[in-house]
């Protein structure tokens, strides 16, 4: 079913230009290609938007335009959101004029949709600018919205944190803790994307915005399911589409730089062959 769902939306958007085992990525605006696509034919949709903060990858609008154009996006997300699916939003921080310097955006969007606001989740990623005269900023907010309230799909046993710092401990000879470990809760320390010569992470792009892997697995495993479609409608590097294809699921995305599905290209196509080495070897050991 979910391979009739992907291979529609191919169908109506045309070919990608970039495909590869499960993965769409178009280069389109994520609003044109989302309009084409009926509605209930996607699972799950994670994704980070431009913040309107004057990136190299956005173009810097008036507040209430970005705001206008965000709740067109996000409506058009939950047209084509399947009747128990869910959508993970990450946002950062920008400047109202005369208001506040760093009003974390979700403040102002969390209401603008036809989706049910189920959480707010805090992701702290350790790293990040030095501040003389406030606080140096450390987190980001993600927003978990549901189609609907009383059924979509919470996988806990696939992220639970293992580390428990009593896990052997019983209570009427039963075990206090879920053997699987502990409920993550609703503040992630996950550490961001670094760069620099000496602590640039493993998984950088020359993206100047991306996505951890172990941020859209936590997303991506609680909030779906094997075969399931996830979208991403600012696809940016690619770290939605690794993490899907890692996991077993379908990925359309949308993306407007060509420079950007390339790099989404060359990590997909880098797993892809590292798993393919790793099969060999695993058969020339048995």
């Amino acid at each position: 079913m979910s391979l009739e769902r992907f291979n529609l939306i191919k169908d109506i958007l045309g070919t990608p230009n970039f495909e590869r085992d499960g993965v769409a990525i178009y280069k389109m605006d994520c609003l044109e290609g989302m309009e084409k696509i009926p509605e209930q034919l996607i699972d799950l949709t994670i994704t980070s938007p431009p913040y309107n903060i004057g990136k190299e990858y956005e173009e810097f609008s008036e507040l209430d335009s970005y705001i206008d154009w965000c709740e067109s996006w996000i409506a058009q997300i939950h047209r084509i959101t399947v009747a128990d699916g869910t959508f993970w939003l990450n946002m950062g921080y920008l400047e109202v004029k005369e208001k506040g310097l760093a009003v974390p955006i979700p403040y102002l969007l969390w209401n603008k949709t036809p989706f049910y606001f189920l959480q707010e989740v805090v992701w702290n990623y350790a790293a990040g600018v030095a501040c003389r005269k406030r606080f140096s900023p450390r987190n980001e907010k993600l927003l978990w919205y549901v189609k609907n309230s009383k059924s979509y799909t919470f996988n806990l046993d696939s992220v639970r944190d293992p580390d428990v710092k009593y896990p052997n401990q019983k209570k009427n000879g039963k075990l206090r803790c879920n053997p699987l470990g502990k409920n993550p809760s609703d503040v992630w320390q996950i550490t961001k994307v670094t760069s620099g010569k000496n602590r640039s992470s493993a998984e950088r792009t020359p993206h100047p915005a991306q996505f951890p892997l172990a941020l859209v697995e936590r997303m991506l495993k609680s909030s779906s399911n094997e075969n399931d479609i996830v979208l991403d409608p600012f696809m940016g590097s690619g770290s939605t589409a690794e993490c899907a294809l890692r996991n077993g699921r379908y990925v359309i995305g949308f993306e407007l730089k060509e420079e950007y599905i390339g790099y989404a290209k060359q990590r997909i196509d880098s797993y892809l062959e590292d798993k393919e080495l790793s099969s060999r070897q695993s058969v020339l050991t048995l």
